[in-house]
């Protein structure tokens, strides 16, 4: 009886001797780490909300294609080889698209700054229905008002540079949005084109050369991630510049106006928890902005001789001095 015992004991605790797996998260950016840690974190943020702990009860596995596109493809068939249980499409249509070419199996959570259902990775807002949801920002939507605020401090521009990566698979919807936007307020615009930082400074002089007297900086991870560049020549060629999130206000850009990019990377994170605890992609509805801020760096506006009128101070949600 004390073997037969023994017997049927051994099984069970063989079983709960069995280490727990710990699940595998894939964090896909067309960015660089070392200028998107602080996206990272905001994501890793979300996950720790929704019960997950990188390197406790969880395991990210990130790969960056470091401004280079064309390197997501691959970067997200690496990640489905290593059987993640949800791949963080982050850093705009171009990761999202290249994680569901990957993959029709594994949840994915995408941080846009398009209209997804535009190109294709959702059906609806409301009701995804594939294997995909995540945020979006709807970035183009706020040309106009960008413009608008950018008219506010420099009343005296007539031709605005639109300063695209053309890389971007939404960069025509931007462009034309700032063009109607543009021709609405009595504005002419030029499109001025940048892959990476080493094109920067001839766009910035392309702009210059056709006597553009401003320039909207269009929603683009890799120019989020070379800010500290972009603002730095801005200042060098003395051109205002309005930029699409806080983060470039911050590194010294002239303003900045739209959604917080850190939001979007922890609601992200969150979509992740719940995707871990059973929740499908499917029935996650793709979520979208409901506050904008207004960043404007006074130091920067004196320095480009900007006089900024105080109803466009009061209204600012932040003021760098």
């Amino acid at each position: 009886m004390a073997l037969i015992g023994s017997a049927a004991v051994a099984p069970t605790l063989a079983v709960r001797a069995q280490p727990l797996t710990v699940p595998l998260v894939g964090f896909l950016n067309s960015a660089s780490p070392d200028n998107y840690a602080f996206n990272a974190a905001a994501f890793r943020e979300g996950l720790r909300e929704a019960g997950y702990v990188d390197g406790q009860n969880v395991t990210i596995e990130y790969r960056w294609a470091r401004g280079n596109y064309d390197q997501l493809p691959v970067l997200a068939t690496e990640l489905v080889n290593r059987n993640v249980a949800v791949i963080a499409a982050t850093g705009d249509i171009a990761s999202a698209r290249a994680a569901q070419a990957a993959t029709r199996r594994i949840p994915i959570v995408f941080t846009v700054g398009a209209d997804p259902t535009r190109f294709g990775l959702v059906d609806t807002l409301s009701r995804p229905g594939g294997n995909a949801t995540g945020i979006t920002l709807f970035s183009s939507t706020l040309s106009a008002k960008r413009l608008e605020l950018l008219r506010e401090i420099a009343p005296n521009i007539t031709l605005i540079a639109l300063f695209m990566n053309p890389d971007n698979l939404n960069v025509d919807a931007d462009v034309k949005a700032a063009q109607e936007a543009a021709r609405v307020l009595g504005r002419q615009t030029m499109v001025v084109n940048a892959k990476g930082p080493g094109e920067f400074d001839a766009a910035f002089k392309t702009a210059l050369q056709q006597r553009a007297g401003a320039m909207l900086l269009a929603s683009d991870p890799m120019f989020l991630g070379q800010r500290t560049t972009h603002v730095a020549l801005a200042a060098q060629y003395k051109i205002p510049v309005m930029y699409w999130t806080r983060e470039f206000a911050v590194a010294g850009g002239l303003m900045s106006y739209g959604s917080s990019i850190t939001w979007m990377y922890h609601e992200a994170g969150i979509y992740v928890g719940r995707i871990l605890k059973g929740a499908k992609p499917a029935d996650l509805p793709v979520l979208q902005p409901a506050k904008f801020e207004l960043i404007i760096n006074l130091k920067t506006a004196k320095a480009l001789g900007l006089a900024v009128p105080q109803s466009l101070l009061l209204r600012a949600d932040e003021v760098i001095q």
